[in-house]
């Protein structure tokens, strides 16, 4: 019974002494001590408090002192409290230290809280990126479609990495720029012949103005001739002028058949009233023949006349035909 009894008091005692550490990092605070970390062990009671991991701060401390860096404890507090990853700012600092650049811990985690990564940022700086952009199309003034493509060589430029605009802003600077480029040229065999023309008018631009990189050089990897634009623009011109003149062409046709049916008709017209007037000779005749204004004699001579002017008629038809 005693010897139960003992171990419940040495268990209790086990518990007791873990949650004693778990509050009271003693196991922490002599590891910064002897890492030359100078932190109080009532500094990482109160972070356990504010519910920040003493482990990540002390080890970044560490981490960062035997770097030869200088950090602040409360400083990396208040980052992890934003947010922040405190072990990769440490990372990026010690890195930037290395390679001679201007980065201190305030512009580290402006970078990191603005949510671009700090450290590859930094490696950026140290070792150049190449960005190869989509096929760029553009127009000589000849008319020759080109198409290019291009590879750009790009240094993160550390000062302006929060506010300054991405890799997609450059890609679309650099292409806008070769497009102006070949479109300025006189022929697409000069554009050939010295491509390295279209990277120098694009370079001076200053393309890398207000981005978050600098660009060092732009080298174009490739062109392939596309469409003769000129021709095709002439072809479509020539049926546009095709179709103009063909719907004027119909435009008078039927304007033409339409004068023929109002002339047909006005024919006929003139047609009707003289069968309408020739009705009316032998309704006046006989009035002729009542009132006493036409004799036997006058009757005959124009029967005569009449005789004559169809056999006229006829010959001239018979001859017609012929």
């Amino acid at each position: 019974m005693e010897a139960a009894v003992v171990f419940i008091w040495i268990g209790v005692a086990i518990v007791g002494l873990i949650i004693l550490l778990w509050f009271f990092p003693v196991t922490m605070w002599f590891q910064a001590l002897i890492s030359g970390v100078r932190i109080s062990l009532l500094q990482l009671i109160l972070m356990r408090w504010r519910k920040v991991p003493p482990g990540t701060i002390v080890m970044a401390m560490v981490t960062g002192t035997k770097a030869g860096l200088t950090l602040n404890a409360n400083e990396l507090e208040a980052h992890y409290l934003a947010k922040g990853n405190v072990p990769k700012v440490v990372n990026a600092l010690i890195s930037a230290d290395k390679a001679n650049i201007a980065l201190n811990f305030k512009m580290a985690a402006a970078i990191d809280l603005a949510g671009r990564d700090v450290f590859e940022a930094v490696q950026m700086s140290v070792n150049p990126k190449v960005i190869n952009t989509p096929p760029v199309t553009a127009v000589a003034k000849d008319g020759i479609q080109l198409i290019a493509k291009a590879r750009v060589t790009v240094r993160a430029n550390i000062k302006q990495l929060v506010g300054g605009a991405g890799e997609e802003t450059v890609l679309a600077r650099v292409g806008e720029g070769i497009v102006s480029s070949i479109g300025s040229a006189e022929s697409h065999k000069q554009v050939l012949e010295n491509p390295d023309s279209i990277s120098k008018v694009v370079l001076n631009k200053g393309l890398d103005a207000g981005t978050a990189f600098e660009i060092l050089s732009i080298d174009i990897a490739d062109i392939d001739i596309g469409k003769n634009i000129g021709a095709v623009l002439q072809i479509d011109q020539a049926n546009a002028d095709k179709n103009i003149a063909q719907a004027r062409a119909e435009e008078k046709r039927a304007m033409a058949v339409a004068l023929e049916q109002e002339m047909k008709a006005k024919a006929q017209e003139a047609r009707a009233k003289v069968i309408e007037a020739e009705a009316q000779v032998p309704l006046a005749m006989a009035e002729a023949f009542r009132s006493g204004n036409l004799g036997i004699m006058d009757y005959y001579k124009f029967k005569n006349i009449q005789a004559d002017t169809d056999m006229r008629e006829s010959i001239s038809k018979g001859t017609a035909s012929k």
